[in-house]
């Protein structure tokens, strides 16, 4: 019951000043409010850029030839680093601590695909097996290139669902041939992709040797994708320097020539990406923590102005037998209940903006923006320490007045 009495004063005190706990409490709303905004937006760009790299294993590194800019044992400078089947074969067989590899060859020009009376310009992907793991390629029937597809010069292909879509409409495509530059090709699979893109579900992945042969006819290899099977940064640049130092033997350049030898080190790109949102993150809560501490001040001044014109109720409290924990409880719960009740709407609002908001931002860089629940919990966690620094001051203060002369104000 008496602590009932107690919410029931407090609550009256605050209607007695309705303006003035207005405006302390919207500060502590729109700080909440700002955080949670600015948590959220944060939180949306890095979706953004993990679903850049969710379209392939994050520890690749992809390699590709280039043109060498320095003069080296003999040769001039301005040849062109092209790769073959047996610079895949020798990474594989000298190089450690690889999990996946595959080579990847571009065919170039008039990629007219028909089937029938149907027909579709489309990208050729010419690969080994370990391609479909790398870049995750979802099969929604049928299967991917194997290793016999390689061995055997195979004319099968693996298409996606947008292929599937514009040649075989609602007919089955697996076990089926399409015609590729006037070759017959036999379906067996079809794939999606998880990221929706439709310019990856726009491909058709052959076996590489096959493409050689048939399709180019050289053997050539336009790129190089090699995962680590550890995905720390030493061992990736580890990897990196062994790759570099391999095919500078090979292709006779200066190892120091970064133009005859292109390395991209996905394992180092997303560590990069990772410090540079913790770095946001911690900027981010630097910021909101300022707005909600300009809101603690506020109501803390509040609070001590609201001390200074109860000095004789307080006066009187004491004189009755009131203990100074009684009164800072009372001066603390009145703070918590103004920053609580504020910091409440400013998370509601914050998580409501983003809910209605979301699915009209959506980009390739930002997605998804939202305030997960470890974010509202340490908003509220927040909003509870700031509630008890905003009454600590004044509820010290109001503890510390004297009956005798809290009596003796007007």
């Amino acid at each position: 019951m008496f602590l009932l009495d107690r919410w029931i004063e407090i609550i009256s005190v605050i209607r007695r000043n309705k303006l003035r706990t207005f405006l302390t409490g919207f500060s502590v709303t729109w700080g909440i409010f700002m955080l949670i905004i600015l948590l959220g937006s944060g939180h949306g760009l890095e979706n953004g850029v993990h679903d850049q790299f969710k379209s392939s294993a994050v520890n690749t590194l992809w390699v590709w030839g280039g043109e060498t800019s320095k003069a080296y044992k003999g040769y001039k400078p301005g040849r062109e680093i092209s790769f073959k089947n047996e610079d895949y074969d020798d990474i594989a067989n000298h190089i450690d601590g690889i999990e996946y590899l595959s080579g990847r060859l571009h065919v170039w020009g008039n990629n007219t695909i028909s089937y029938k009376g149907e027909y579709g310009d489309f990208d050729l992907r010419s690969v080994h097996p370990d391609y479909g793991i790398i870049e995750r390629v979802k099969l929604v029937q049928g299967r991917f290139i194997n290793n016999i597809d390689i061995q055997k010069n195979r004319k099968v292909a693996t298409i996606g669902v947008a292929v599937k879509e514009a040649l075989f409409k609602q007919e089955e495509a697996v076990g089926k041939y399409i015609n590729i530059k006037g070759i017959p090709f036999k379906v067996v699979g079809v794939y999606v992709d998880d990221d929706g893109r439709q310019d990856n579900q726009r491909a058709v992945y052959l076996p590489v040797t096959t493409a050689q042969k048939a399709l180019i006819g050289q053997d050539r290899i336009h790129t190089l994708a090699v995962t680590v099977d550890s995905k720390e940064l030493d061992d990736s640049k580890r990897m990196e320097e062994e790759i570099r130092s391999n095919f500078s033997e090979r292709h006779v350049f200066d190892i120091e020539d970064k133009n005859a030898l292109f390395i991209w080190n996905g394992v180092e790109e997303f560590k990069q990406f990772q410090d540079l949102f913790a770095a946001i993150r911690m900027f981010i809560w630097v910021i909101g923590i300022g707005t909600i501490v300009a809101g603690i001040v506020g109501v803390s001044n509040i609070m001590m102005i609201s001390v200074k014109e109860r000095t004789r109720e307080i006066g009187i409290r004491k004189s009755l037998g009131a203990t100074p924990w009684s009164i800072i409880n009372m001066v603390m719960q009145e703070a918590i209940l103004i920053t609580g009740v504020s910091g409440y709407i400013g998370l509601i609002l914050g998580i409501g903006l983003l809910e209605l908001v979301s699915p009209y931002i959506q980009s390739e860089f930002f997605r998804n923006p939202e305030a997960n629940l470890g974010v509202a919990i340490s908003a509220v966690i927040v909003l509870i320490i700031a509630g008890t620094l905003a009454g600590y001051v004044p509820a010290r203060k109001a503890s510390a007045i004297k009956p005798v002369e809290a009596l003796k104000e007007e």
